[in-house]
């Protein structure tokens, strides 16, 4: 059953503040794509943010969250579909964004535990959609290397707090493509935020 999707949150998880490379401008186009469709869409970079690493299970249960992530936990709340966008690092995502999504999908924002069996989840009713760039070929990635850290953000992180159905696209070869194939995804993505998927 597919959802009407009417706000946008775009989280940009490219670990370099200065870059301006191939995630920022999926980043943009796919929030260009939902505003022409009369979406709102709202971008969140997550390099530009001030924050930690939680350091205790304290801390991540406990402890009040910065500012920037509490701002950021708004943008979500509000949203009825994530993206998340990110070169792959060493099969997995950037550390800088493993640690933004531990500070802001906390318990008692995402999820609540409960006394016995699995928590309950806080962001149902809200779709996402991951998009991983990488120098190896997509198939490679998934065939090969069981694409465990697309797997890992997909299952144990947000499908776990709520959101579904999370959909994956993965652009590989990106160090070798040319312009044109470049331009053709980026169309590919901005037709994407279009239809709100």
């Amino acid at each position: 059953m597919s959802r009407t999707v009417h706000n946008v949150v775009v989280l940009n998880g490219h670990p370099d503040a200065r870059s301006k490379g191939l995630c920022h401008a999926l980043a943009e186009a796919y929030a260009e794509g939902a505003r022409e469709a009369g979406k709102s869409a709202q971008r969140i970079d997550v390099a530009m943010l001030d924050f930690g690493f939680v350091s205790s299970q304290a801390e991540f249960e406990k402890g009040k969250p910065p500012a920037d992530i509490a701002c950021a936990q708004k943008q979500i709340l509000k949203a009825d579909h994530l993206v998340v966008i990110f070169p792959l690092w060493l099969g997995d995502t950037p550390a800088v964004l493993k640690a933004f999504l531990e500070q802001t999908l906390r318990p008692g924002f995402a999820f609540s535990y409960r006394p016995t069996g699995f928590p309950i989840k806080h962001l149902k009713g809200r779709s996402a959609r991951i998009i991983v760039t990488m120098g190896m070929p997509a198939f490679v990635y998934r065939w090969f290397f069981r694409a465990h850290g697309l797997k890992n953000l997909e299952r144990n992180i947000l499908r776990f707090v709520g959101f579904s159905p999370v959909r994956a696209t993965l652009l590989g070869s990106i160090a070798t493509c040319g312009k044109a194939t470049i331009e053709r995804r980026l169309a590919e993505v901005k037709d994407l935020g279009r239809r709100g998927l």
